[in-house]
């Protein structure tokens, strides 16, 4: 039988949400420890079926993966001392890799969501990842656009330039992509398929459609560092 999330887990990040303090998380520091833990053996478990298709999965462990629950409120607005979710990230070089990888969301309220792609990448990366693209729409648009990525990634989403990027014209056939400074694929995922029986399954179908979109924003990266 699968690793599946436990109600358990979802109802903790849904009173930490509500509940934000130091000592509430304190009084309920058990209830975390078993919410984190369940998280991981869930990673652990995807990170094993993934090898199936994805190299990168090899050697990595759902521990790794685990951003850390203690929000940094030095230079915030927000002090609220804990994030309202799980978040977890699987890329080349660990989860604070700037590269292209998988990330998964567990939040309550029906906020969690799966998603793949390449998020705010180094100015040089951008560069060679606009030129990728530039040079081969084609690729990109039949893997983005296709009906199989649409059926779980509706449209590529993230932060985008409301001009033309240094270099492009505004009437390049690729300018609707070449805006963005983040190409990011998103799928929700109500809370109902995250405690459901096939949670595996979906977040398995969904990170093996994303794959050939790493890849492709890849490759550009791969050259600049050879």
């Amino acid at each position: 039988m699968a690793a599946a999330i436990e109600k358990e887990t979802l109802q903790f990040i849904n009173e930490l949400a509500e509940h934000n303090t130091r000592e509430w998380f304190a009084a309920h520091k058990p209830a975390y420890d078993a919410a984190r833990k369940n998280y991981i053996q869930f990673l652990d478990e995807l990170l094993t079926r993934m090898q199936a298709f994805e190299p990168i999965a090899y050697g990595q462990q759902g521990k790794d993966l685990v951003f850390r629950i203690y929000r940094d409120v030095r230079f915030s607005h927000d002090k609220r001392p804990y994030k309202d979710h799980f978040g977890a990230y699987l890329a080349e070089g660990g989860r604070k890799s700037t590269l292209p990888g998988y990330y998964l969301h567990l939040a309550g309220n029906n906020q969690s969501f799966v998603a793949g792609g390449l998020w705010m990448p180094p100015a040089a990366d951008l560069k060679a990842v606009r030129q990728e693209i530039d040079y081969n729409l084609d690729t990109f648009k039949g893997i983005v656009e296709s009906a199989a990525f649409k059926k779980h990634f509706p449209e590529i989403s993230g932060e985008q330039l409301k001009t033309s990027p240094k270099g492009y014209e505004k009437d390049n056939p690729a300018i609707a992509y070449l805006r963005f400074k983040s190409w990011n694929a998103v799928r929700p995922l109500p809370d109902y398929e995250v405690l459901g029986p096939n949670f595996m399954d979906i977040v398995l179908d969904a990170f093996r459609t994303v794959k050939p979109l790493n890849d492709f924003l890849r490759q550009p990266l791969q050259e600049t560092e050879e």
